[in-house]
């Protein structure tokens, strides 16, 4: 090939590689639009469960009916990581306009997060506290929000959030590895182990809970007092 040939055959292979870019990113952007309404009536999996089966490690994940987990590991949950999930369409910009400011102020993202944007990250996003993540958990929060029920929103949640050190999701396999039961015997103390373990599953047990642990477990225990019992009418009654 001529000098000059070569010189034309670049601009046109750029174009087809940013071609193939846009294709992939069309692809990442439709992918939630297409799976959700099929997730309404199908068990998902996470983007780090589908992650570790891709390098070979472990995944244990049993999927749960919400009528098969302890109604107080449902309250404790609900009430100790989204207090308004009953009220909210997706996003709670109460809490989210906190971390706007802390984010403009200190140029970190922290938590605030609610249930439906922590299970937009889980199914469809990545682990960090980047804001663009945050960004594109709000559209996907309100879609899902918009798709689901309230009941199948939380049962979705507590079946892949990461809640062990070795590749446990759900909290059946939670259950089963912190205290040698299913979900649906946990008692009220030990939901709130588990829920209290939900920041960080790799670094907090229920099995050996240290100081962190049991305070979480604690103040989410008196956060369900006031509200749990409400939280789990709400996603009775919102079939």
């Amino acid at each position: 090939m001529s000098e000059e040939g070569r010189e034309n055959s670049k601009p046109k292979r750029r174009s087809s590689v940013l071609r193939r870019a846009v294709y992939v990113i069309l692809i990442v952007l439709l992918l939630p639009v297409a799976l959700v309404p099929l997730y309404a009536v199908v068990p998902p999996v996470s983007t780090l469960m589908l992650w570790r089966w891709v390098t070979f490690q472990r995944v244990e994940r049993i999927w749960t009916p919400l009528a098969d987990i302890s109604p107080a590991l449902v309250g404790i949950v609900i009430a100790g990581e989204d207090g308004r999930f009953c009220t909210h369409r997706g996003v709670d910009w109460l809490e989210l306009q906190g971390v706007i400011e802390d984010y403009e102020e200190y140029g970190d993202a922290r938590g605030a997060s609610t249930i439906p944007m922590q299970v937009a990250k889980n199914l469809f996003l990545w682990p960090g506290r980047q804001i663009v993540r945050k960004a594109l958990e709000i559209p996907l929060a309100y879609y899902m929000t918009a798709i689901w029920s309230k009941r199948r929103m939380i049962e979705i949640y507590l079946n892949v959030a990461e809640w062990g050190p070795n590749g446990e999701f759900g909290v059946e396999a939670a259950a089963r590895r912190a205290f040698k039961k299913s979900a649906s015997e946990l008692t009220t103390a030990e939901a709130a182990l588990l829920a209290g373990a939900l920041p960080n599953p790799r670094l907090r047990d229920p099995r050996r809970p240290g100081p962190q642990l049991r305070k979480a477990a604690s103040a989410r225990q008196r956060i369900s007092l006031s509200n749990g019992s409400a939280a789990i009418s709400c996603v009775i009654s919102r079939r």
